[in-house]
């Protein structure tokens, strides 16, 4: 996949249409149970709001610089007021919002304690929207569709659509050639005949075919049923952490392409992401598998952010050159990569070495590292570097071996290659928050440690795994020991 489709992304025009929301945040801090229930008692900190349902799938498209058309139904209320000053805050977005007064607008409360949920509180009508306001949707949506180069069918279950405005959404885009995009949550999946793909979850894509995609060859399976079920053009079954199964009609090969993230920390509003990069991908003339493996990316980013968020393409731009390095960055782009996860509030380890032969003694280093922080860059001394420290019958293996065995691992997050004698400058640059290193350099001057707490951060000294080296390893390869 060429990188240039992520700067394509802001000449997008998306049409999205569905259940919109308001997400609200209330968060504080827990440290005690009630003395009247056995439940935690919740010390409030703020109150935060954010647009939600088919209006966070607006925001990821305009977050990659597209422009987008909302359309969707609220009550006529104080949460209605909120939700369209948060639209009017966007400069990219047209929102037709249709007041129906007989409603309350959608809002899903949350409640959490630093990023752990205690407690959601819906406040919804799902009955279906009265035939006026139906046909007030359907004509808004339609009148703007021929505009857009890509429709997306936001359904939450929340009134706003049923079959009859969806058939009629999927139809109009038919006859003019955009694309239409369904994210499903109704059981009716006929009313989806004539959608270009349809992207429903492991669970639903289970109760459409009857087959649990809980494998590649199943989920092949399940999206080959619902093919043969409804006249769609393709199913895109997303699979939470197993990643995701495309199945086209016409006989081109399935693809299954594997979660990006290992970090999950929230899933709020992932499949808004996955919908909003296909459709801005899409719009501007992405082949679906490539559409399909940045939606992939994208969501792995999400995932890894609190709360109802969004991509950016720096991120997206980070996420590929990962995907398409196998996580090994060059000192620029993982300078960029460390600032992004700490603007986001996650905590920063690093540690390095040469890391030759991978070993046991290695392994557990790492996790207990991992274990500290939440991102973990590993600095890895060059062929060079590393010559100078072991000798001239080292490194065993060359860097860019070196490299691809520690990004595979599941938890190591960025690899960086440094040439200098010791990782100072690398982590002057990087400016962790913490600093790792083995507790064999205790009351040694560990290179960056006194930059790292002049800067607020701390070194930390990881117990070892007695018995292993990998001069021990490379010595009893030789019979010399």
């Amino acid at each position: 996949m060429d990188a240039n489709v992520i700067d394509a992304l802001a000449k997008a025009n998306v049409l999205v249409v569905g259940d919109v929301l308001l997400d609200r945040f209330v968060e504080g801090q827990v440290s005690r149970i009630s003395r009247e229930a056995p439940v935690p008692v919740l010390k409030y900190a703020s109150t935060r709001a954010h647009p939600g349902g088919a209006c966070n799938v607006a925001a990821n498209v305009l977050a990659f610089g597209g422009q987008v058309t909302l359309v969707g139904v609220t009550g006529d209320d104080a949460a209605a007021r909120e939700l369209g000053a948060l639209c009017a805050s966007f400069s990219r977005l047209t929102a037709h919002l249709i007041a129906d007064a007989a409603r309350p607008t959608s809002v899903k409360t949350r409640y959490l304690s630093g990023w752990q949920q205690l407690l959601c509180v819906n406040t919804e009508d799902a009955r279906p929207v009265p035939a006026d306001i139906r046909e007030r949707l359907i004509a808004a949506a339609s009148g703007a569709i021929a505009a857009n180069r890509a429709l997306v069918i936001s359904d939450y279950g929340r009134g706003a659509l049923d079959s009859t405005s969806i058939t009629a959404l999927i139809k109009a885009a038919r006859e003019v050639g955009t694309p239409a995009i369904v994210d499903p949550r109704r059981d009716d999946v006929e009313a989806f005949a004539g959608a270009s793909l349809i992207t429903p979850n492991r669970e639903e894509a289970h109760g459409y075919s009857g087959i649990n995609p809980d494998s590649d060859e199943a989920a092949v399976q399940c999206a080959g049923r619902l093919l043969d079920r409804v006249a769609v053009d393709a199913v895109l079954i997303t699979r939470g952490a197993d990643g995701m199964t495309l199945v086209e009609r016409g006989g081109k090969a399935p693809l299954n392409v594997r979660a990006e993230t290992h970090r999950v920390f929230d899933v709020t509003g992932a499949g808004d992401t996955v919908v909003a990069t296909l459709a801005a991908a899409v719009a501007v003339g992405t082949p679906l598998a490539d559409a399909v493996r940045l939606a992939n990316i994208a969501a792995g980013i999400v995932v890894a952010k609190p709360g109802t968020a969004t991509a950016t393409p720096q991120e997206l731009r980070h996420g590929l050159g990962a995907a398409m390095g196998d996580g090994v960055a060059d000192r620029a782009v993982a300078t960029e990569q460390v600032a992004l996860w700490k603007g986001l509030g996650f905590k920063v380890g690093f540690t390095n070495g040469c890391f030759d032969l991978i070993h046991r003694g290695h392994l557990y280093s790492l996790e207990q590292a991992a274990r500290r922080a939440d991102r973990l860059v590993v600095g890895l001394n060059s062929d060079a570097s590393a010559r100078k420290l072991k000798g001239a019958d080292r490194p065993v293996q060359d860097q860019a071996t070196r490299a691809a065995v520690l990004a595979a691992l599941r938890f190591v997050d960025l690899v960086v290659v440094f040439d200098e004698y010791t990782p100072e400058e690398l982590v002057r640059a990087v400016k962790p928050d913490l600093l790792f290193k083995g507790a064999d350099y205790a009351g040694t001057d560990i290179p960056g440690g006194a930059f790292v707490e002049a800067n607020g951060g701390t070194v930390v000294l990881l117990p070892l795994l007695e018995g292993y080296s990998t001069t021990g390893t490379v010595k009893r390869v030789r019979g010399e020991a």
